[in-house]
C-alpha cells in the first residue's frame, strides 16, 4: 500500500471531526485503521500553528508575595536550626549553618509550585 499524503489524512481527519462518529466507526466506514486516524489527528494538531489572535507566550511572572515577617518563637531549649514559614503554610527548618544559595533555590522551586 502506498503511503498516503498528509493532505489526504488532513481531509479525513476533518471529515471525521465533522461526522460526529467515533474513530472506530468512521474508520470502519472508510476501511482504514482507527489507530492511524487517531494518530493523524494528534500529529496534525501537534503541528498546527498557534492561533493568530493568541498573544505570544511569555515567561510566567511569579506571583507577588508580600513582605516577609519574622516572628521569634520562644523555646524551652536552644535550637541550632531556623524555621521558615511561607505564606502557603509550608514550613522549612534548616540548620543555623545552612547554605544560603541552596535555600534560595529551594524557596524558588516551592514558590513556582503555588
Amino acid at each position: 500500500m502506498d503511503r498516503e499524503s498528509r493532505e489526504t489524512w488532513a481531509k479525513r481527519v476533518e471529515r471525521w471531526k465533522d461526522s460526529g462518529l467515533t474513530a472506530k466507526e468512521f474508520a470502519a466506514e472508510l476501511g482504514i485503521n482507527a489507530h492511524s486516524l487517531a494518530w493523524w489527528k494528534w500529529r496534525l494538531g501537534a503541528r498546527k500553528p498557534a492561533a493568530r489572535s493568541a498573544p505570544p507566550r511569555r515567561a510566567r511572572k511569579p506571583p507577588a508575595v508580600g513582605p516577609l515577617t519574622f516572628v521569634e518563637v520562644p523555646s524551652a531549649e536552644p535550637s541550632d536550626s531556623i524555621e521558615v514559614v511561607l505564606p502557603s503554610s509550608v514550613r522549612i527548618r534548616v540548620p543555623a549553618t545552612f547554605d544560603a544559595m541552596a535555600l534560595g533555590r529551594l524557596l524558588d522551586v516551592l514558590e513556582q509550585r503555588r
